[in-house]
Order: C-alpha cells, then sequence, then structure tokens
C-alpha cells in the first residue's frame, strides 16, 4: 500500500501476498534480521528495490530494539549496519528509509518545505519514550524543520480492540502524561485494558506542533489482517515484517502512485 505525501515522495507499506496465511514467515519480507531465510530475505529486497529504481545499497533497514535513538542517512554512511536504531531521517534522494513492523507502529514523516523525510518504529515503549516527538526534533536540529510544515502517516499496526494491555503498560502510559480517557478503555468482557497505540502517536505529534490535518492514520490492524499484514500476536513473534519506506526521487515518479503489492 503507498501513502500520499506531497512533494518527490514515494510512500509505502510492504504487504504479505501469501500463499499460506497461517505460516509466520509465508510472503514478503525484506528484514533480514527476522528468522526467515537469507535467500527469501534477499530474493524480496531484490524486487523491492527494482520496483523502486534503486541500488541494494541504498535500502536501509535498520536493527530496531524498542528504543528512541535516531540516526541521520547520508551518502558517506550508507554501508553503516544502523544497529539499536529506531528511527532514521534524511534529505538525501534516492535512498529508502524505513521500518520493520508485526503490530507496532509504523511513522512517516515529511518535511513539506525540505523535502527532509524520516520513519520512526514506535512500539508501545516507544510510544511511551516519545519517539515521534523526538523524531520531530532529530528533523528540526539537523534539517531546521518545523513542525508546522511536517505531514505524517500512522501505518499498519495493531488496533485498539486487538491490543490487550497489562497494567503496567497501562500505567506507563499514564505516568507518561497521555490523556488516558482518549486513548485507552477497559474491556467489560475481559475486565483487561486496550491501549489504542494510534492516537498516542497522534497526540505526541500534535502536541509537538504537527497539524492535526497534517497527521493520516491507515487504521488498518495488522492483528485482523493478518493475512495482508505480518502480525507478531497472531502469527508470534518469530514471523516476517512489514518494511514502511518512504524515498526522495530526483523528481516526480507518477508510476510509483500505483497500488503497491509484492
Amino acid at each position: 500500500m503507498t501513502y500520499q505525501f506531497s512533494g518527490p515522495i514515494i510512500a509505502f507499506s510492504t504487504e504479505r501476498n501469501c500463499v499460506d496465511a497461517a505460516a509466520p514467515y509465508d510472503g514478503f519480507n525484506v528484514t533480514h534480521y527476522s528468522d526467515d531465510s537469507r535467500e527469501h530475505v534477499s530474493q524480496c529486497r531484490e524486487q523491492l528495490c527494482a520496483r523502486l529504481g534503486i541500488l541494494q545499497s541504498h535500502l536501509i533497514v535498520p536493527r530496531q530494539v524498542h528504543g528512541v535513538r535516531i540516526d541521520e542517512v547520508t551518502k558517506e554512511n550508507l554501508d553503516d549496519p544502523f544497529d539499536n536504531i529506531d528511527a532514521l531521517i534524511t534529505r538525501t534522494p534516492g535512498v529508502c528509509i524505513g521500518v520493520s513492523t508485526a503490530d507496532c507502529v509504523p511513522l512517516l514523516f515529511h518535511d513539506c518545505r525540505t523535502h527532509a523525510v524520516a520513519a520512526a518504529h514506535a512500539g508501545w515503549r516507544g510510544t511511551v519514550a516519545g519517539i515521534a516527538r523526538l523524531t520531530i526534533k532529530a528533523m528540526h536540529d539537523t534539517f531546521g524543520t518545523c513542525p508546522e510544515n511536517v505531514e505524517c502517516a500512522i501505518g499498519p499496526s495493531i488496533g485498539p480492540e486487538a491490543f490487550e494491555v497489562g497494567d503496567e503498560v497501562y500505567e506507563a502510559f499514564a505516568y507518561a502524561n497521555f490523556p488516558m480517557t482518549d486513548i485507552a478503555f477497559r474491556s467489560p468482557l475481559t475486565n483487561k485494558w486496550h491501549i489504542d497505540l494510534w492516537q498516542a502517536n497522534k497526540w505526541l505529534l500534535t502536541e509537538a506542533g504537527v497539524p492535526e490535518e497534517s497527521v493520516h492514520v491507515s487504521s488498518l490492524c495488522t492483528y485482523t489482517n493478518y493475512s495482508r499484514f505480518f502480525s507478531a500476536r497472531r502469527l508470534g513473534i518469530q514471523s516476517g515484517r512489514i518494511f514502511t519506506g518512504m524515498i526522495i526521487t530526483e523528481c516526480e515518479n507518477p508510476s510509483m502512485s500505483q497500488s503497491y503489492k509484492i
């Protein structure tokens, strides 16, 4: 699936396009640090790069750790492994940055003025730690980005109906001063808390100064749509990953506006 950003930007999330929805690695997976076979991942990466028209060295897939470290991708550090990184920023055309998820929230950012872009991985820990807000700050510090010029997309991830959590997770959000009445509810059937990670991240973005109308939520639940997107809660943590990425093109490329299913 694709996202519509202004300017010369291609933005997308890969879909499984699988045969057997019950198989944890069945489907399109470019994430090399999953336990999927190297041959399969390599084939998928080759297909994606051919579709984007870039070298494989220009596909940047960081190794995430549910932290808040952010790194800039430049022409000079393309061969960096980007270990322990949960968000990437760049203003380098022709380089695809992105994050891998399988229920966690992928966030995409575009500065409409400078055309700087960013991709962040926001699990519940990263959301509590404010990685959305920290990514905006990194873009400001590096590129002079102003929040009012930023447009964001919140990609496929676990929805509030499926994201049941323990009291300790609810309390972590409450301690971080999230608006709990807006992002959480207790199920009348199980008496368990549910957290809306979409609204939690949207709140972080608007609190950072991004206009509410510039934050677009896909509202696609990976747990429910596990045949379309990988879901760790549905398939197990040892499964494939969705890759949500974006690339600054040298110029507008209308052919890439078509549905992105590979």
